[in-house]
């Protein structure tokens, strides 16, 4: 019922348009054939008196004294002929010779348009009396020497508008029901079209639906930006205000003058989604999820949603720095434990010397390592890392060694603490899960981290397993994993998402049981990125 209320809602409405602009043609219609009927009598009028004006038995009679005799009988029977309603010819003394009532013959003529006629002048004038509006013809007769010697008036009545559509009735009977009825097939298919676009909704439902859905976006807590396909912001919520420091009103505006950095046109460009991706605006880290918007197929729009994790970031920071804390007191725990059984045996076998030696000889080790990491890397966060990687390589039996040159002072622009452990971390645990299963004398994980005004270059080379091919074209897909289980697939995945965030560059050598090299080098100032294999 409601949908069949709301079709002819809008029939009515186009068939009313239709009506109004029938009514408005018809107007222009009526005012073209007026402008035609007074064309063609004008023509007719003055070609009428032209012929009577060089009419020889005129020109020679009209200054007879009965010239009227003469000239009436032929000016009467041209003025049938012609179809105009009167043709008066009149001597220099203005007196009548002919005219279609009798009574007035020999009678003056006097009107003050017709003394322009006197003057040798020819023209048409219009004229309104109690019969209407007509024109007349003014023609002078001139005479073999070029002098004149009398004037011809010519005059019809223009019709009337009932009479204009007694004489075109037919044409325009059929002009309005064609226009008719090809009003109301289109009235039928645009109430269709508007019935379809409007999803068979009443306009107050429409008013109603727009109003709840601006509350809903306006009472969100993520930010909520949407653009057209022109790049034109159409939706920008309070929440989307407050996270981007924007005051004023942006809708309407290009998202690239108001936010560029949303990268909301790069999905409206390539009609794909990017989602779960991390952005850096100012001091604030959001995380992102872009959606391009497909209407019949193609990309109309596109939204994003934009929460604040800046405060989240940071307790991640801190618990990543407290779960790699706690991996390396674990790990220290299994070695110091190994080491104390070992000086434990050395002095029950009754060498105490020996035992001591040994003893110094770790905790010189011990500490060389720790002195290392705090001369060359600033950031506790990285120095914890790498200090409990070395640990847990010892457990595994695997040896990670750092390049003596390596150093790093302070984080490029892009990045920060939690994007290098993350980064960092999982490339090491790569490097170990490589030489899980091999088989080798000398298990090696080497670290390298060097830095410069320009660049920051981080490198891990191991002795396992290798890859192929294929698996290096496809190892930053999201879930893809050579090892079984469940959770796989997602450290090289997120640290790509590093790498494009920091628009660093990513090469990857391999060879199948010799071992992988992965290199990053990170701008200190932003720049661009691309990946190498």
């Amino acid at each position: 019922m409601n949908r069949l209320r709301i079709y002819w809602k809008i029939m009515l409405l186009s068939f009313g348009l239709v009506l109004f602009s029938l009514l408005i043609g018809g107007i222009v219609l009526i005012g073209s054939l007026t402008r035609l009927k007074e064309d063609e009598l004008r023509n007719r009028i003055t070609i009428t008196a032209q012929t009577v004006a060089n009419l020889p038995n005129v020109i020679e009679t009209i200054d007879d004294p009965d010239a009227a005799a003469h000239i009436a009988p032929v000016a009467d029977k041209i003025r049938i002929l012609n179809r105009v309603s009167y043709i008066s010819v009149l001597d220099m003394n203005r007196r009548r010779l002919s005219h279609p009532l009798s009574e007035r013959i020999g009678g003056t003529f006097a009107a003050e348009e017709n003394e322009t006629a006197f003057a040798e002048h020819t023209y048409v004038s219009k004229v309104r009396n109690e019969a209407g509006v007509g024109l007349r013809a003014f023609v002078p007769v001139m005479n073999a020497a070029h002098e004149q010697v009398g004037v011809v008036v010519a005059g019809g009545l223009l019709p009337g508008i009932d009479e204009l559509i007694r004489e075109e009735k037919r044409p325009l009977a059929v002009t309005s029901l064609i226009s008719l009825l090809f009003g109301i097939f289109g009235s039928v298919l645009l109430a269709r079209h508007i019935k379809r676009q409007m999803f068979n909704l009443e306009p107050q439902e429409i008013a109603r639906m727009f109003r709840e859905r601006t509350a809903a976006f306006q009472a969100m807590q993520e930010g909520i930006i949407a653009i057209d396909r022109s790049g034109a912001i159409t939706i920008f919520n309070e929440r989307a205000k407050q996270i981007f420091g924007i005051k004023h009103d942006a809708t309407g505006r290009p998202i690239g003058d108001v936010i560029p950095e949303t990268r909301l046109m790069e999905v409206l460009d390539s009609g794909q989604p990017a989602l779960g991706k991390e952005l850096k605006f100012g001091g604030t880290i959001l995380w992102s999820n872009l959606i391009p918007i497909r209407e019949a197929g193609d990309t109309v729009g596109a939204i994003g949603i934009f929460q604040d994790r800046t405060e989240v970031t940071r307790m991640a920071e801190e618990l990543t720095g407290v779960r790699e804390f706690v991996h390396a007191l674990r790990a220290q725990h299994h070695e110091h434990m190994n080491k104390i059984h070992t000086a434990a045996g050395l002095i029950q076998l009754g060498k105490q010397q020996e035992a001591l030696n040994y003893l110094f000889e770790i905790a010189d080790q011990q500490e060389e390592i720790t002195r290392f990491l705090q001369q060359h890397f600033d950031d506790d966060g990285v120095a914890g890392l790498l200090l409990g990687k070395i640990s847990r390589g010892k457990e595994l039996g695997i040896e990670l060694r750092i390049n003596p040159n390596s150093r790093l002072k302070r984080f490029p622009e892009l990045l920060d603490r939690h994007d290098f452990v993350l980064l960092l971390g999982n490339l090491i645990e790569n490097a170990f899960d490589a030489l899980a299963d091999v088989e080798a004398e000398h298990k090696e994980v080497y670290v390298s981290i060097e830095q410069n005004e320009e660049l920051l270059s981080i490198a891990v080379e191991d002795n396992g397993c290798g890859m192929s091919q294929e698996t290096i074209d496809r190892m930053l897909e999201r879930g893809f994993s050579t090892k079984e289980g469940e959770n796989r697939g997602m450290g090289l995945y997120l640290l790509n998402d590093i790498v494009t965030k920091g628009n660093g560059k990513l090469t990857c050598e391999s060879s199948v049981g010799l071992g992988t090299t992965m290199e990053i080098i990170f701008p200190m100032k932003g720049g661009t990125g691309t990946r190498d294999e």
